[in-house]
């Protein structure tokens, strides 16, 4: 199979084209004249298993593909905001995977690969990958920029909270209130599905693009600490596989 993007030379008569190959028996990517190598990789997160509220935000905000709990999923943004089509294209054509979301911002932009098998997923991400020639440990580590639990929330806060552009669920007075702000911003993802995974606890927001990404959990004062522990450990994990 094979995938061609086409880039302009404003110097050139014509465009000149880079093709991209996937057979898995001898090497994948051939690249010829293409400046597709200069894009850079800042998050590449990669999700096993979505849970349930939060494949349920992601489909509140999902212009393509809706997902379902159970699907993996790939989230990657690269820089600069419009290399993300070509970042797009070459995912798409290596395998099965499902586009939900595609953001162009004014410097980055980000992705959001679904299907059931996670290998599809992981071969599409490792084709983008080989195609930028990038590897995982050179994404950009992330950087917390806050971190905090606010326990027994008061009416008051809990409202306007609540009246913000919110796609979660409510948060109710007498909550504890876990809140992360990372750089760059689709680490959220991944901070958020672990927590899911750990405790039962309320997903209210999840912001994901952006300069900064940020998560907003709600619960009970126990259940809330012990998500906002999974939460940092998978931070952690994405910075014990990055390159510094």
């Amino acid at each position: 199979m094979a995938i061609t993007g086409t880039r302009v030379d404003p110097e050139a008569n014509g465009p000149s084209c880079v093709t991209v190959t996937t057979d898995s028996e001898g090497h994948r990517i051939t690249r010829q004249g293409s400046d597709v190598g200069a894009i850079e990789l800042r998050t590449h997160v990669f999700i096993d298993s979505l849970q349930p509220q939060l494949a349920a935000y992601m489909g509140t905000v999902s212009q393509g593909f809706l997902p379902i709990p159970g699907d993996a999923c790939l989230w990657l943004e690269v820089s600069p905001g419009m290399a993300v089509h070509r970042v797009t294209d070459i995912a798409l054509k290596a395998s099965t995977v499902r586009l939900g979301q595609m953001v162009v911002e004014r410097a980055f932009g980000s992705l959001a690969l679904y299907h059931r098998d996670q290998s599809t997923v992981l071969h599409s991400g490792q084709v983008v990958l080989e195609a930028i020639g990038s590897r995982i440990e050179q994404r950009s580590p992330c950087t917390v920029t806050w971190t905090e639990i606010i326990r027994a929330i008061t009416p008051d806060h809990a409202v306007l909270i609540n009246r913000q552009n919110r796609r979660g669920s409510m948060i109710q007075a007498g909550m504890s209130m876990f809140i992360l702000e990372t750089e760059p911003a689709g680490y959220v993802l991944i901070a958020a599905n672990e927590a899911e995974k750990a405790s039962n606890i309320t997903v209210v927001d999840v912001k994901a693009v952006g300069a900064f990404g940020r998560l907003t959990l709600a619960g009970r004062e126990g259940d809330v600490e012990e998500a906002a522990a999974a939460a940092m450990r998978a931070v952690a994990s994405i910075n014990s596989n990055s390159s510094t």
